[in-house]
């Protein structure tokens, strides 16, 4: 493609900043259950994780950030590294629509390759992170499928984290990793973490196998 053909501003992006990027889906459960405390809990989370992108020098130039909310699913933000991307505020409403969620990260996530490739941006393994509370108001079953054959390929690598009232036995079925269970309403732990994650996969050699810390320690914020 010439660069005539380049959607105005792609190319000037990633002009200014021609780092490797490390993309990062969240989708996030905003259904009816999360009204209150879970959702407000969830919205500092999500401040935190900017913050603490920020502070880390080299995450905020390569980590990319995108989040999708459900239920209904809607695309909260595009994929942005940390010093543009602002924490959208979230709202409590709807059902629980996981599978239509994880299709629209994955069909997201394969656009975003596509303007990587396109400009000549190299790329890490994407994650793709599930936040939910409850259990699927839809078909999931395509979604799994997708989900598996995606990390058979190393398209991406794909978490599920599970607040209370969540249908564990569902989500062991569409990931390849066991779900975690949130201890509380550890949202600030879960998203610091996250940082911290993504930072040190940031800071490595593409393809590259990091080891990163056990969420499910006995300090962590997380149970199996």
């Amino acid at each position: 493609m010439s660069t005539d053909q380049i959607p105005f501003g792609e190319n000037s992006v990633f002009a200014e900043n021609p780092e490797p990027r490390c993309p990062c889906v969240l989708l996030l459960d905003v259904s009816g259950s999360m009204k209150g405390q879970p959702v407000n809990e969830l919205n500092q989370g999500v401040r935190v994780f900017k913050d603490e992108l920020m502070a880390d020098e080299m995450a905020a130039k390569r980590v990319e950030v995108a989040i999708i909310t459900f239920g209904p699913v809607q695309t909260a933000t595009e994929f942005q590294t940390a010093d543009t991307f602002e924490p959208p505020v979230l709202e409590a409403k709807g059902d629980t629509p996981i599978g239509a969620a994880i299709e629209a990260g994955i069909e997201l996530l394969d656009q975003r390759k596509q303007v990587y490739r396109r400009n000549g941006i190299g790329y890490y393994r994407p994650w793709v992170f599930l936040i939910t509370d409850g259990g699927p108001t839809d078909y999931w079953k395509a979604a799994a499928e997708k989900v598996k054959a995606g990390e058979a390929a190393n398209h991406f690598s794909f978490f599920s984290v599970g607040v209370e009232g969540a249908r564990f036995d569902i989500l062991s079925q569409i990931g390849t990793r066991e779900p975690l269970k949130l201890k509380e309403l550890r949202f600030r732990d879960l998203f610091i973490w996250l940082s911290k994650s993504l930072g040190s996969v940031s800071k490595s050699a593409v393809g590259d196998k990091v080891e990163l810390e056990n969420p499910a320690a006995p300090t962590g914020w997380a149970s199996v």
